[in-house]
């Protein structure tokens, strides 16, 4: 058993100067600017797109009910064989086998990003219009 330091040197001194010089150093505050960069923004109505602290109390509990509602859509890996679609509408990208989905009562299928942000901007269907909280509520109401 030893040391596994076998002695100092100026080198290793240096070293340890230098970083206590460089914790010294100010940093810098966060500018405001890119702080809004960072806030989150929702859409109270499809073309209004505000950050969440801008939003009033009526808005937030609107957008928070629908991500409740968002939440119970099913998300399921993508199967061709069992739809017909091969591209999501949305991004006009195919699907690609095993890549996660979301499907709205209506039964039409979406990337999760893609209708996610959809859903948050307008709650009704991109092919068909089909609200699609009302297909969610009366889901629960017969069940």
């Amino acid at each position: 058993m030893g040391n596994c330091l076998k002695g100092t040197s100026n080198e290793d001194i240096s070293l340890l100067r230098e970083n206590e010089r460089s914790s010294e150093q100010q940093i810098e505050p966060i500018q405001p600017s890119s702080y809004r960069d960072r806030t989150p923004v929702f859409y109270p109505t499809p073309n209004d797109g505000r950050p969440a602290n801008q939003l009033t109390e009526e808005e937030q509990v609107r957008i928070a009910r629908r991500i409740g509602l968002m939440e119970h859509l099913p998300i399921l890996a993508y199967d061709d064989s069992i739809n017909k679609n091969k591209e999501c509408v949305i991004c006009m990208i195919e699907f690609k086998i095993g890549e996660e989905v979301r499907y709205l009562p209506c039964m039409h299928v979406y990337h999760v990003s893609c209708i996610d942000d959809w859903l948050m901007r307008s709650f009704t269907c991109p092919s068909c219009m089909e609200p699609v909280d009302a297909a969610l509520l009366t889901s629960y109401d017969t069940n």
